[in-house]
């Protein structure tokens, strides 16, 4: 795992899962030779053969007094056809969630910065044949847009992994720049999905934000234009990822990339006409 300090906000990043991708599946433009002429990518994001690495991770912060999980990752029992690398996972995250000081019952929020497979799996646990909230102390956090668009589909994530939260009673939808504390609040970033928000962080004058799903992999930093297939509004997932690095670049920011293979945090900078990761 690893841990930084925003000011008085604490971030611990727990892994679930470290994988080389054919990033193709998500970015068609991102073919291996492109990967591989992007020499800045190596070694943390892509190997010498143009593979590129990503990462699905949860972002355990304190600010407060809250206990925070963002985004919970795949999670165990959950039955994903189609996608082979996350289908019936048996992980160690909540051992190692614990190990990170972040027991299931100590922790008090739990945000999804949107509500796709692999940001929602953890919220629930397979427990005596059912789907049971894995955070039992904690509030869920969802951006109001999101469940109106997902709300009524019949998402398998949806089914075991948002709903059994909303029938027990421990969902609070919020609009997307719903402030949690004094340190952090949401910051709405739509396209990926209607409703998708980052997550701003801010303490005693240092500042970090956590991306979410507006990238997937560095290499949209060299090519905000390349389109994600699974933005709902690719479009806007293009503008959004745009605005989003002119905004941070070259500021004293610690950005957070969601699927950004270890050790997944560092800064935007302008360089060329376009943009790069610096770690």
């Amino acid at each position: 795992m690893n841990r930084w300090q925003i000011g008085d906000v604490k971030i611990t990043r727990v892994l679930e899962s470290e994988n080389a991708f054919d990033m193709t599946m998500l970015i068609p433009d991102a073919t291996p030779e492109a990967i591989r002429a992007e020499d800045w990518l190596r070694p943390n994001f892509a190997d010498e053969k143009g593979g590129a690495k990503l990462s699905i991770h949860a972002l355990a912060l304190q600010s407060q007094g809250r206990r925070i999980i963002v985004d919970t990752c795949v999670g165990n029992d959950k039955r994903r056809p189609g996608f082979d690398t996350m289908n019936m996972l048996n992980t160690n995250f909540l051992s190692d969630l614990t190990a990170a000081g972040f027991a299931r019952e100590s922790v008090n929020l739990v945000l999804c910065t949107h509500l796709h497979l692999d940001h929602v799996g953890w919220n629930t646990m397979f427990v005596d044949g059912r789907w049971i909230p894995t955070f039992p102390n904690a509030r869920y956090l969802m951006s109001r847009a999101e469940w109106e668009f997902w709300g009524p589909s019949k998402d398998p994530a949806i089914g075991d992994s948002v709903r059994p939260v909303f029938d027990a009673g421990l969902v609070d939808l919020v609009e997307t720049n719903h402030r949690i504390t004094d340190e952090i609040w949401l910051e709405p970033t739509v396209g990926h999905t209607p409703g998708h928000v980052s997550v701003r962080i801010s303490s005693k004058g240092q500042e970090a934000v956590i991306s979410g799903d507006l990238m997937h992999h560095p290499i949209q930093l060299g090519h905000p234009e390349w389109k994600c297939t699974f933005d709902a509004d690719p479009d806007q997932g293009c503008r959004t990822r745009r605005a989003f690095m002119e905004r941070y670049a070259d500021q004293p920011v610690l950005v957070f990339g969601t699927h950004f293979a270890s050790p997944s945090a560092g800064h935007i900078i302008k360089k060329d006409g376009a943009f790069r990761f610096r770690i």
